[in-house]
């Protein structure tokens, strides 16, 4: 079998930028007045929007997932790609509405607001986790780093299947408050 030299690319710096830039814009979005030029647009379309992205996520992360175990390399690189392109759409959608849009609320009672904040709070938690995680394990891949690759994506594909599962469960529970 023949071996083909994979350039190594050093992407640590690309890498520490997006974490950071990432994970501040989205802190920053919680804690900052909304803008309110709007003039009364609802906005509330994109965080359904936010939930199919994420969907689709975790469909490509499965896909990914199921065809690196049939050891198909190329089909696997073109799944993971699909994640990260409406991980991006997700991202855009997520910033945008933030941005704009008045804080929603959760109003259930009961067993489910316990459990309501519980998943919001390990979401939030394992998707800032999840940036330079996912960033590292694809540049590892990029790079045919195999066995790294793999010791970091044994961590990034389950946590990355957590936080887009969760993100359609956070949505879908606090939707009729939108």
């Amino acid at each position: 079998m023949e071996h083909h030299q994979v350039k190594q690319r050093n992407y640590t710096a690309v890498i520490v930028a997006l974490t950071i830039a990432i994970n501040a814009i989205v802190a920053i979005l919680y804690f900052m007045p909304k803008y309110e030029g709007m003039g009364g647009v609802n906005l509330t379309f994109l965080p359904f929007l936010n939930a199919i992205c994420n969907s689709f996520t975790f469909i490509f992360l499965i896909a990914a997932l199921v065809s690196i175990k049939q050891k198909n390399i190329q089909r696997h690189r073109r799944y993971i790609f699909a994640a990260f392109t409406t991980t991006a759409i997700f991202l855009i959608s997520y910033v945008t509405y933030h941005a704009l849009a008045p804080n929603t609320h959760y109003g259930g009672q009961g067993i489910l607001r316990p459990i309501y904040y519980f998943i919001l709070i390990t979401h939030i938690v394992l998707s800032a986790a999840i940036v330079p995680l996912a960033l590292i394990t694809v540049t590892r891949g990029l790079n045919m780093q195999v066995e790294k690759h793999r010791k970091i994506a044994r961590w990034t594909m389950p946590l990355w299947l957590y936080v887009s599962f969760t993100g359609v469960l956070v949505y879908l529970m606090i939707s009729p408050y939108y």
